[in-house]
């Protein structure tokens, strides 16, 4: 950012320094998770734009930042555009692959990233996508040494590139139940970058799967106190909650539900996590359907799939949300809350072999949602 500055103060006309301070404030947002950057971003952009009208560097930027608005839909399509324009560019590979991953678009966001690393193979961005496409299709051993060939190729000067790959690295052991050497990961992601966000959560939920439940809130909180996202909040009262302190669990609730239903209207917003907190804490499930219906309007990722399935068994409709469930599982994709969620739903419309079956799947991974799994599945054997 200081760089960018400085060619600017030389030459203001200098519309490629726009764009790479627009790129710094868009890495800046990343690290800190602080969406103040993305607005900065957009405004060096259009002074980018102003001197050099729809130049290259300049709109591939604003896909970036579109991206990291949330707003999908809408970066995709613009990336396509660009695409055709420059059909050899790797990063807006990168790009179509980010934004159909998170519409739900699996096929075009495995060709996207094949192209990326046709064109470059071994590239940094093309294997972190690829890792995270693994991990969807149920790789996660693929997932994790993709990672670490990210890692090893990552220069040591790129403190929070390294510290990002290592909270990935530790997020896939986490959900593989490899409980040690996730928290060994993530501790070394603080190291490199501290109070590093990301890290942050996943180490919350390595001392929840220890039932270490003040140090869960402690880190929590740290990672809510550096950036106030209604999302972070939703984990701090899950963790108040768990930790006993009943009282401010609720405060904490009713103050994310607030913030929470103030940026539903945006694409960049916590409807899932609204949804898990009508349909699991605050049992309203009519309201946790209607968030959910908003959401599964503009895309059907697994993730939205899972959380639009929930609110529909929440709410007695379980032969649509077994339908729902079983399209987000077929992608490959083995989340222990997932499964645990497909097991009760299956459980539900009366099939009695495939809820214990996903029930079981659930419990075996010994990941954060696998407890719950033990104990419906001992609950089922008992009748």
């Amino acid at each position: 950012m200081a760089a960018a500055h400085r060619l600017i103060d030389k030459n203001p006309k200098n519309f490629e320094a726009y764009n790479a301070l627009a790129l710094a404030l868009s890495r800046r947002a990343r690290e800190t998770s602080d969406v103040v950057f993305y607005t900065q971003a957009e405004d060096a952009l259009r002074k980018s734009f102003e001197i050099s009208p729809d130049n290259f560097d300049g709109e591939r930027t604003a896909v970036w930042l579109l991206l990291g608005k949330h707003e999908f839909p809408a970066a995709l399509e613009k990336a396509k555009a660009l695409s055709q324009k420059m059909p050899d560019d790797v990063m807006l590979y990168g790009f179509l692959t980010d934004a159909n991953v998170e519409l739900g678009n699996y096929d075009d966001a495995e060709k996207a990233a094949q192209w990326m690393l046709n064109l470059r193979p071994g590239n940094l961005p093309g294997m972190t996508r690829a890792a995270y496409l693994r991990e969807l299709f149920g790789d996660v051993d693929g997932s994790i040494e993709l990672m670490n060939m990210a890692y090893q190729s990552t220069p040591p000067s790129e403190a929070e590139d390294r510290a990002w790959i290592l909270s990935q690295i530790g997020h896939l052991q986490l959900t593989s139940g490899q409980l040690s050497d996730a928290e060994t990961t993530l501790q070394r992601a603080l190291a490199t970058f501290p109070g590093y966000h990301y890290a942050l959560a996943n180490l919350a939920k390595v001392r929840i799967e220890q039932k270490r439940y003040a140090e869960a809130v402690t880190l929590l909180q740290q990672r809510y106190d550096a950036a106030h996202h209604a999302e972070n909040l939703y984990d701090l009262a899950e963790a108040l909650e768990l930790d006993g302190r009943t009282a401010d669990a609720q405060k904490a609730f009713a103050e994310f539900e607030t913030k929470s239903l103030a940026e539903s209207v945006r694409k960049d917003n916590s409807d899932r996590e609204l949804i898990f907190y009508y349909a699991d804490h605050a049992h309203q499930p009519a309201k946790a359907l209607a968030i959910a219906e908003q959401e599964f309007a503009w895309r059907h990722d697994a993730f939205t799939l899972d959380a639009y399935a929930w609110s529909l068994h929440v709410n007695g409709r379980d032969p649509e949300a077994r339908k729902f469930i079983d399209t987000a599982l077929a992608v490959g994709i083995r989340d222990a809350r997932m499964l645990r969620h497909a097991g009760e739903i299956a459980l539900a419309t009366g099939d009695r072999a495939a809820g214990e079956r996903y029930l079981h799947d659930s419990a075996m991974l010994n990941a954060p949602g696998s407890e719950q799994s033990k104990r419906l599945l001992a609950s089922v054997a008992k009748h």
